[in-house]
């Protein structure tokens, strides 16, 4: 199967800036509060619906899969960077990381007790993001947790700089609404959302949170 442009023009982009990436953002979480809370209420929830493997899917440099391994949950990586995957395992040596995509992870059925997905959606055109959130009710197991982190908005930005890098990347600012309308339809029930202001340092738009769960089978 030919892989879609946007695909290998993300791999390409994050490969670039890996290394610039993961020094930038290695201590982002600390200024982040509401970042911090997300990610804290849910690998409670994953806790009390019993556990299991939680996949950070579009992982980058695995800061946000520390944190969470960090909380307590059984935490892997997955990233369709190498360079960002060897990154991942140079500075977090106890943990495990993959190379793969979002849109077809190499995983059972129901194996997973929750996913992160912290704004990694954001380069998938948004015509195939229902193929994304199929991929992850497949493989959620009964119960198990979802948490998006993306930027608010409805327009797609052309990225020709970032990290200190030229680059060439599409980029989507995504509506709320449009999101848990998409989760419905892939079959996830949606928990909670929220939305906060942008930030004074480098953000220029507001940033969500959608926190949905695989219903449990009847």
């Amino acid at each position: 199967m030919t892989e879609p442009s946007d695909v290998h023009a993300t791999r390409a982009a994050y490969n670039t800036v890996a290394a610039d990436y993961a020094e930038l953002l290695r201590d982002e979480l600390d200024n982040k509060p509401f970042d911090r809370a997300m990610l804290g209420t849910f690998a409670e929830l994953v806790g009390s619906a019993g556990g299991g493997a939680v996949a950070d899917l579009g992982c980058g440099p695995g800061r946000i899969t520390a944190h969470l391994h960090s909380l307590g949950l059984a935490a892997f990586g997955v990233d369709l960077s190498p360079e960002m995957v060897a990154v991942a395992r140079r500075d977090h040596p106890g943990l495990e990381f993959d190379e793969g995509s979002i849109e077809a992870l190499g995983l059972a059925d129901g194996t997973l007790g929750g996913i992160v997905a912290w704004y990694s959606i954001i380069h998938t055109p948004p015509s195939r993001l229902p193929r994304v959130f199929a991929e992850f009710h497949r493989t959620l197991q009964d119960g198990g947790l979802l948490l998006l982190a993306f930027q608010a908005g409805d327009e797609p930005r052309h990225l020709r700089f970032a990290y200190g890098h030229e680059i060439d990347l599409d980029a989507y600012r995504l509506p709320p609404e449009g999101i848990t309308e998409l989760l419905l339809l892939a079959g996830l029930v949606v928990e909670a959302q929220l939305l906060r202001e942008p930030d004074d340092r480098h953000e220029k738009t507001a940033q969500a949170y959608v926190l949905a769960r695989k219903p449990a089978a009847s």
